[in-house]
């Protein structure tokens, strides 16, 4: 799934650890990442975050897409920053599951939490293809 999105990889989100049930990602803020603040963009944030949930929540096999997520930001993304995103599977019940994503960067005196974001998954019965779209 990773390798096929174009979305994570323009970005520059690289993914360096998946597990089932796990992942770990990264991306750089960049020039074109911060907003009229001069800090990131919650955006890009959350699309870290979601990238990272997604790898997580598809690590069992089926396909699996976002039902909802919500973001809290903890503190502001600043320009260069190397952000790490971690997503842990919470629970999962049926075709449902949550996972919980840290984003944070590393500074001087050790991680600093830039955003907390939970995502919830739905497994879909069809497998889909680019051939074949869903219904």
């Amino acid at each position: 799934m990773f390798a096929d999105d174009q979305a994570s990889k323009a970005l520059g989100i690289e993914l360096i650890e998946a597990a089932e049930g796990h992942a770990v990602a990264t991306m750089r803020i960049t020039e074109t990442m911060v907003n009229g603040h001069d800090i990131a963009h919650g955006g890009y944030v959350f699309l870290l975050a979601d990238t990272t949930f997604a790898c997580a929540c598809n690590s069992h096999g089926p396909v699996t897409v976002a039902s909802g997520a919500e973001i809290s930001f903890v503190a502001a993304g600043k320009l260069g920053d190397h952000l790490i995103a971690t997503a842990t599977e919470r629970t999962r019940y049926g075709r449902n599951g949550i996972y919980d994503v840290t984003v944070h960067r590393e500074t001087p005196g050790g991680p600093e939490v830039v955003a907390e974001f939970r995502g919830r998954s739905r497994t879909i019965q069809a497998v889909a293809s680019k051939e074949s779209p869903l219904p």
